[in-house]
């Protein structure tokens, strides 16, 4: 018992969400985080933009007294905001400069910095964890790679089998060091990488009170090349032609050549997974259109909506942006950000560029573009009779625009690809057998690999072709015999297809070869007909827009859960 009347019991705070000890902090959820929960968290698609700082940072504790490396015998006390340096009272030269105190350089520093150590903690560090053990793996089998190499080589090269046994000794020894030094290499440039990212976050993490170490470190022109993963080539392997004569074969294993694979990158299917049933976080009244029937997504929550009459942008989570000083409050569900009357009354009519510029048809069937600073606008292509643009969307990958055109007289449809200039580079109309592929194209979209998905009012289908524009394959409903009468079309980041169907009021997700996989939203929907789609590929998460004016954000995909990808 304690005679002084003084308890010497203390209590550790411990995690929000196990019993281990608090080192951080979620800002945005108000969480005590350990080490391990704070990794998890930082990679959940659901929380990976969060405010994770550590836990001594919240308490504002004293800061250590650091000393200044051009006066010893003193200590830094402020900061010069024009040569970026933390300086003494005895550094003279910056007297006539502007300077703040430290604290409040290191906070605004440290915010500047937050987008780029989030998207290190969230992105860059959990891809490379999945990229390392397929490096690893390379060299395990490259051995057996090159074995096998070996006995194509003395398979095509049987007539010359003295020259090849001559020959296949030197590559053996030659080639297969040179590139076995070469995977090696890219081991120890991965290793290397993840520890100086690992050490850039350590010591961001733990710098909130040492702020001038934190200064100097952001300060390096090293530190904001971090961002992705570094350029690794993928295998070397050796070829061969098929056909092969004498001078061939003495030319192709005298000179054999290692190409580049390509820099290194890990599939979506590693890194993501559907998950097993659907989460549906929210569904908002959209006012200031009568319906939805379709969404282009310009950054997270902030979209293009149209009803056939009007076209918004809407920012549905509510946040106004600073720079949107003339957005609109309406009933307190959206922010009503920009407004289009002249957009033709049609589904899928506008699109967003990777650059955040809108691409619409207005009512003169002609296709605008709108800058994202929602001032500027041009005529992008003109008016083609008698064809009539009844889709547009403008590709992620090459930023080329999609245009699904239909013909009134003959009920046909067919796709024109234009260049960003609005210059036709082709057209897909039929399939090999001179069969017209489209009747009324609705919507138009782009698959990861590069096909082109269309979803046919109709015909009752999603028609889909090579990115050249041979035909793959013809959705036209689920193994239940309903059928289809597709409507909005999106695609996933795993190359999955998702449609919604106005006969059973769903959504429902195909894979990129027209199989048939499961119904996205079902009974949820039996009110509000699904009928537009946009996939946020920074997130994950998909938005579906109902029939009065309601759109709901759900999930379905989520990350892997370790670096094995099971």
């Amino acid at each position: 018992m304690d005679k002084l009347g003084i308890s010497s019991q203390y209590k550790a705070r411990q995690c929000s969400q196990c019993q281990g000890d608090t080192e951080f902090y979620c800002n945005m959820c108000k969480h005590d985080l350990c080490l391990q929960c704070k990794e998890r968290h930082v990679i959940d698609l659901d929380t990976k933009h969060h405010d994770v700082v550590i836990y001594r940072e919240i308490c504002e504790s004293i800061t250590k007294q650091e000393i200044c490396v051009r006066h010893p015998d003193k200590i830094y006390e402020m900061f010069c905001n024009l040569c970026k340096l933390p300086v003494c009272f005895r550094c003279k030269e910056h007297k006539q400069h502007l300077l703040h105190g430290l604290r409040t350089a290191y906070k605004t520093n440290r915010l500047q910095q937050k987008g780029n150590i989030c998207h290190i903690r969230s992105e860059t560090l959990y891809n490379s964890c999945f990229l390392l053990p397929v490096i690893k793996t390379d060299i395990e089998t490259c051995l057996t790679e090159i074995s096998k190499r070996q006995s194509e080589l003395f398979i095509k090269a049987n007539r010359l089998k003295n020259l090849i046994d001559t020959v296949m000794c030197d590559v053996k020894i030659r080639y297969t060091r040179y590139m076995m030094q070469r995977i090696q290499q890219q081991k120890r440039k991965m290793n290397i990488y993840l520890v100086s990212i690992e050490n850039y976050e350590h010591r961001t993490e733990f710098s909130a009170n040492t702020p001038v170490k934190f200064l100097f470190f952001i300060k390096r022109p090293r530190v904001t090349k971090i961002k992705e993963t570094p350029s690794l080539s993928q295998n070397l392997l050796l070829s061969l032609t098929e056909e092969l004569n004498k001078q061939e074969v003495i030319n192709l294993l005298s000179d054999i050549q290692i190409i580049e694979a390509g820099k290194r990158q890990v599939r979506n299917e590693y890194l993501l997974k559907l998950m097993k049933t659907v989460v549906i976080y929210r569904s908002v009244k959209v006012t200031g259109v009568r319906q939805v029937r379709h969404i282009s997504s310009v950054t997270s929550g902030k979209f293009w909506i149209n009803d056939g009459d009007n076209l918004i942008l809407t920012n549905i989570e509510g946040k106004l942006p600073l720079s949107d000083d003339n957005a609109v409050l309406i009933n307190r569900k959206n922010y009503v950000l920009h407004q289009l009357t002249d957009i033709v009354s049609g589904w899928g009519v506008h699109t967003v560029t990777i650059n955040g510029d809108l691409i619409y048809i207005d009512r003169d069937d002609n296709i605008n573009r709108l800058y994202k600073d929602n001032e500027t606008k041009s005529t992008l292509i003109k008016k083609t009779k008698p064809w009539k643009p009844r889709c547009v969307y403008s590709s992620r990958s090459n930023g080329d625009l999609l245009v699904g055109m239909w013909k009134t007289d003959t009920d046909t449809g067919k796709v024109t690809r234009y260049n960003d200039k609005g210059q036709c580079i082709q057209t897909i109309q039929q399939n090999n057998t001179g069969q017209g592929l489209y009747r009324h194209p609705f919507f138009i979209t782009e698959n990861c690999n590069g096909d082109l998905i269309v979803s046919d009012w109709s015909r009752g289908a999603v028609v889909v072709t090579e990115h050249r524009g041979r035909y793959r394959n013809c959705y036209t409903g689920p193994p239940s015999g309903t059928g289809l009468s597709p409507r909005g079309v999106c695609t996933d980041a795993l190359s999955n297809i998702l449609v919604c169907d106005a006969i059973t009021y769903t959504v429902q997700m195909i894979d990129k070869d027209g199989n048939f996989l499961t119904l996205i939203l079902e009974e949820e929907t039996r009110i509000d007909g699904p009928r537009g789609l946009t996939y946020d590929d920074e997130t994950h998460l998909l938005w579906v827009g109902l029939w009065h004016n309601t759109v709901v954000k759900l999930r379905y995909i989520e990350r892997q859960d370790n670096q094995t990808g099971k």
